[in-house]
């Protein structure tokens, strides 16, 4: 069915001060926001996740983390310093729900180019690159993800450390600090200083994207209930109660660390992180 507006031609006429004009109709916009959210590969899971349906309860520190998060989102692309986020957080405590969100804003109320990635999803990408036959060259996949005024990187930290994936990453995260770009960070690890906990946000990225992030970002890190286990029409107050009943996040016990730390350490005691499969880390 044609606009009513403009009858699909994306002008629609207007009068002011008594003269007869065109302007562009609100169908060409919600058109051009369409195909930018589509081009932005959120998953469709995520796909309908706004500010507006995001269940708050009382938990302070995910109140502060809504807070935040809105705001980038409402001042996008100004930001005093120009600062993204890191949103840390255990499993299910709406992390990606709040990063979505932001991301959907910024495409459809201001017009910008987004991208979502999962960490080990673009790394999985740019691997198979490296495959004979491939057309698709490695620079092809990062570009975009470089480029988009904002990008939302997922689960960082999730892959394996390894000299491949900290080269690979350092290309992804040096290339948008340099263009002075936003980016999103969600991560599932814990900003602890502890070098030599395998656990921790620095370990498993490494020293130099963890420095980065602290420049390039704003830390937003908290607890909260799994919002995967509520049950169906789950309140405020299911919510609170499942968080009360959640284990709290433990570090790994010292007896366990020390073969775990030994797997990342070399010979020499310091840490280890050559990729054993070649170029394309298989």
């Amino acid at each position: 069915m044609a606009c009513p507006h403009c009858d699909d031609t994306g002008w629609r006429p207007v009068e002011i001060d008594g003269v007869r004009r065109v302007v562009r109709c609100e169908c060409w916009r919600a058109r051009l926001a369409k195909r930018a959210l589509d081009r932005a590969k959120i998953p469709p899971r995520y796909s309908r996740c706004g500010f507006d349906n995001f269940v708050i309860y009382e938990n302070e520190g995910l109140k502060r983390a809504f807070g935040k998060v809105r705001r980038f989102a409402e001042q996008f692309p100004v930001r005093d310093p120009r600062r993204g986020l890191c949103i840390i957080g255990p499993h299910g405590v709406g992390k990606t729900h709040l990063a979505v969100a932001a991301l959907r804003h910024s495409i459809v109320d201001k017009g910008a180019t987004g991208l979502y990635y999962e960490t080990s999803r673009l790394l999985h990408e740019i691997r198979a690159t490296y495959s004979a036959g491939q057309t698709l060259a490695e620079s092809e996949v990062i570009r975009p993800v470089i480029e988009a005024e904002l990008l939302v990187l997922d689960d960082l930290g999730k892959e394996k450390p390894s000299e491949w994936v900290f080269d690979t990453l350092n290309l992804v995260v040096d290339g948008r600090y340099n263009e002075d770009l936003l980016t999103i960070f969600i991560s599932n690890f814990e900003d602890t200083p502890d070098h030599e906990d395998p656990d921790s946000l620095l370990v498993r990225v490494g020293s130099r994207i963890h420095s980065r992030l602290h420049e390039m970002c704003e830390f937003v890190e908290y607890d909260g209930a799994d919002y995967r286990e509520r049950p169906p029409n789950a309140g405020p107050e299911d919510l609170l109660a499942l968080w009360q009943r959640r284990p709290k996040r433990k570090t790994i016990p010292a007896k366990t660390r020390g073969p775990l730390r030994a797997q990342l350490r070399g010979s020499d005691g310091r840490t280890d992180l050559k990729w054993s499969g070649g170029k394309a880390g298989r």
